[in-house]
Order: C-alpha cells, then structure tokens, then sequence
C-alpha cells in the first residue's frame, strides 16, 4: 500500500480557496461572466471527459454545468467544456466520440488497457514534452511518486497523466449483509460460499423482514456483482492471471466454470432478482436494497447514500460489511485497484495542449481539495486538518457528485477520519463509523493481481473488442437458459470463439510479453 502524509500535510498551513456557493454570476475579479477576461482576451479552453452516474439533482444543473463546474472556470483562469459519458456505457461512448471526430481534448478512464487501444489506434499522443514545456506542479508530483511510472507509459512514452489512488481509492468492491435479518433467523456470518448460499436461501424463503409475505431477496447489488463473484474464484474476465509459468486470461482458467455455475445458481433459485440482466443501471436493484426488501447487498465498500435511505426506509436495520467467503481454491479478496487512479489522455487533436497542462497543474496543486469538499462554512468546517461536513443532505444533493471532478487529487483519509468528516445527525455518524469499518475489511484480504496490469498489443485489443460481446451473448444463456446450457458448455463456447478470432495467437503474443515485461519483476 503507498504510504501517504496525511491530509492535514496536504493541505498546508494556509486556507485553501473557497468554492463559490451558487456560482450564479459565472464571473470573478478580472474575469466576465462570458469567458473572457477584463482586458477582452478570451481564457484558454479545454474539454474533458466525465463520467455521468445520475448523481445531479435536476435543480443542480446537468454534469456540464453544475456549481462544480462554474467554480472551476471561475478559479483555474480556463474554459473547461465537460462531456459527460454515461458511466455503465464509458469506453462505448469514448469510441463513438472519438470515430466522430467529437472527442474531448482530454478522456479518462480506469482501464490501463482500453488506453493502450486508444494508443494503438492512434487516438491519443505522447506527453512528455508537454509536461517538461509547459508544466510545474504536476511535474514534481510525478518526481515525488516514481511508483506511477510504469502505468503512465507504453513504448517508452508517457502518454498518461494520473495521480495515485488514496486507501479509500484502492479499496473497491465489498459485500454488506443484514445482521437483523442473520440474527431474527438464528443464522450466524458466512464464511463459505455454501455457507453464504445458505443464507442467501433463508433471506429468500424465510420472511426475515417479518412481515408475512414472500417478498424478500437473497440480495440485491451494483454494477460490481459479477466482478464480486469473480474476485471470490480468483477469476476475474478483465485480468490475467499466473497458472504455473504461464499467464491465462481469467475467464479461461477453470475457476471460471465456478463463477458462471454460482451466477446461474443464484439466478436459477431466485435469489436475486430475475430482471437484473436489463435493469442496465441497476436502479431497481438499489431500490430493493434501500427499501429493505435484499439481505446481502454486493456493492461498493462506501454507500452512504444507500445507507442513509435504508435507514430512512427500515430505521432498524443494521447493516454491517463483511469479509471474502472462501471457495474450493481458497480464500482471496475483493476487487482492490491498482495505485494509479484515473488516467488521462490526451485526444491527437486537441488544439491548446498547453491549456490542459494548465488544467493539470492547477488541479493537483491542491485546488483538487475545493473541487472535492466544496465551499469551506458551507458543505464542511475544518477539524484537525479533516473535512467535516456541516449538513449531510445538503451535502448529499449539492456535492455528491462533486468528486467526479477533481480529476488529479491527492486524497486519501484514514479509516478514523470518517467520524471526524460526517456531519453530526446520528446517521451520519452511524455510518462513519460503518464506513471505517468497511475500509479495513475492504483492504484485509489481498486482491489476487497476479501482474500489475494487463498485457496491451494491438492484437489484443482487436479480439478482446470482437470476444466482448460474443462472451456476454454466451454467459447471458448460461445464467438464464436453464439446465440446457451449463457452465461446462459456457467455458467450451468461449474457449472456442476466442479460438475462432485468433486467440492461439494473441495468447502466445501475450506470453511473450508477460517473458519481455514482467517475468522476474
């Protein structure tokens, strides 16, 4: 884990600029409300990526233009043009963007690999001169963290710009569980996978919510319920992984018969909710889960608007995080991310580079701290050097999707911290100390990263784009289609498209990269 000052360091001795509260007028000293400055000349401009998750109130603008937004063109001296890309959708819509010749100037993702495509299509250019032309802050945070070298460069080239991930950054995937419903049902922790199966059927079949109806589900979950899956088998699609001295994709190794059979398993018993596989951005599973109606919710280690509705809807339920079931293989952690953070590109056709860097520099020279937090006396007071919130709903319509903004940050809390932050009302504090408490079983058990990222070569790129879709066609019939199409016909059909588009090759190309680039590190 990178070791990092605390915040208070961070933050300096010096108070940070404050965030305009309405950011009504669209102006400052020196600046018009129209772009440019008092003496006529237009601010430099630049666009950029973000990704939209449904977070702003309609009453707070759009993610173009929100109070975020207009406090970052009125204290960066730019014109930012924000391009919201649909979060369940990112790299779909980047694509399409970009073969329109619409791309923003800069894109960002968290995939190292869907940026080696863009490299290797030609979509995106090398920086490094830009940074050592044009660059100061950024360019000694990059000396102070050699750590994010290897993940910021392919050919010898950067061609990326990140910042490291705090421990709440790092941390990702995690499961919560009703501990009413385990108590009411006289059922103790899962541990196991049948053990959690268990459960899972008693949730279902047992009325824990008491209330004489068969209504209730096993669980219910985010976008992260099969990467959750996944990560209890060591087996997750998206990695690579280590079988002897070989690197095997990991929806070919036969852990993955494991994971297609639970899915199929919890699908076919009904212990989520059949309509999953349409419900693209999963809002009617959150209302299962929020309204009370699913014991396990497998999610995101930090849900505190999940929670505070919850709490809204069921005052007594007590939801607790809980650790990794093992499997036959062994037990593993959930999904944890790698130490760089968002990665951003630069588009081959921009046209002010030096307003990106700019961009940059101003954000990770602590400015990214006000993007976050919002304005000082208004969403959060000071205490100790840490961000306490003054009134948790307001922050909850006003700001929660503010930190999709600061797009360099050097954010990373301890788990203490989270009481320290929460606004005062007793579910938020509640929940700060569940969150703390979520951050260290989120970090306890070791994510299985075998290699620190993925192979990346244009053939790859090519087959994994055309077995995409197909290995979704297939495990989609494996899940729903019933006791004609097992998880042994599900790996056999994958294992033969991808040997249909070429894959004998590309898996060889990638054991010779992994023996050029990894092997002995």
């Amino acid at each position: 884990m990178i070791q990092r000052k605390r915040m208070a360091v961070l933050l300096g001795t010096t108070l940070l600029t404050t965030m305009v509260a309405a950011c009504s007028s669209g102006s400052e000293e020196g600046q018009s409300g129209d772009g440019k400055k008092d003496d006529g000349s237009k601010k430099p401009e630049v666009s950029i990526s973000i990704l939209d998750r449904g977070q702003i109130a309609s009453d707070e603008g759009t993610y173009e233009s929100n109070r975020v937004t207009k406090y970052i063109n009125e204290k960066s001296g730019l014109n930012v043009k924000w391009v919201p890309i649909l979060r369940t959708q990112s790299t779909q819509k980047l694509n399409t963007l970009i073969a329109a010749g619409e791309a923003p100037d800069l894109m960002w993702e968290y995939g190292r690999d869907y940026m080696s495509t863009l490299k290797d299509q030609g979509a995106i250019q090398p920086i490094d001169e830009y940074i050592e032309k044009y660059s100061t802050s950024y360019k000694a945070y990059l000396q102070a963290h050699p750590e994010l070298k290897p993940y910021t460069m392919f050919d010898g080239k950067t061609y990326i710009a990140t910042s490291a991930r705090g421990i709440d950054a790092i941390a990702n995937h995690a499961m919560w569980i009703r501990q009413d419903w385990l108590d009411k049902l006289g059922l103790k922790m899962p541990t196991t996978m049948d053990e959690l199966m268990t459960v899972l059927r008693a949730f279902k079949d047992k009325d824990p919510d008491g209330n004489g109806k068969n209504d209730t589900l096993g669980a219910a979950f985010n976008f992260n319920y099969t990467g959750i899956i996944q990560a209890l088998y060591a087996a997750h699609g998206g990695l690579w992984y280590l079988e002897g001295d070989k690197i095997v994709k990991g929806n070919f190794t036969d852990r993955y018969a494991d994971v297609l059979a639970t899915l199929k398993a919890m699908f076919d018993e009904g212990l989520v909710d059949k309509e999953y596989i349409t419900d693209k951005n999963y809002q009617k599973e959150r209302q299962l889960f929020v309204t009370g109606k699913a014991g396990v919710y497998f999610a995101s280690w930090n849900i505190p608007a999940e929670y505070r509705e919850l709490k809204q809807n069921v005052p007594d339920a007590k939801l607790v995080p809980f650790e990794p079931v093992s499997t036959k293989y062994g037990k593993f952690g959930l999904y944890q991310e790698p130490p760089a953070n968002k990665l951003i590109v630069f588009n081959k056709n921009m046209k002010d580079p030096q307003a990106a860097i700019k961009l940059l520099d101003w954000m990770i020279d602590k400015n990214w701290f006000d993007v976050r937090f919002g304005q000082e006396g208004v969403h959060y007071k000071l205490v100790n050097g840490v961000p306490q919130a003054i009134d948790a709903e307001k922050n909850k319509k006003e700001i929660i999707y503010a930190p999709e903004y600061a797009v360099l940050d050097q954010y990373s809390p301890k788990p203490e911290d989270f009481a320290i932050m929460a606004a005062q009302d007793t579910i938020s504090q509640e929940y700060a100390k569940l969150q703390g408490e979520s951050l260290t079983v989120a970090m306890k058990n070791k994510f299985r990263r075998d290699i620190p990222f993925n192979p990346t070569f244009p053939e790859l790129s090519e087959i994994q784009t055309s077995f995409a879709p197909l290995s979704e066609e297939i495990e989609t019939k494996v899940i729903t289609g019933g006791t004609q199409y097992t998880p042994q016909w599900g790996m056999e059909q994958l294992r033969k498209e991808w040997k249909r588009l070429g894959g004998d090759n590309v898996d060889k190309m990638a054991q010779e990269w992994y023996q050029k680039n990894l092997k002995g590190q």
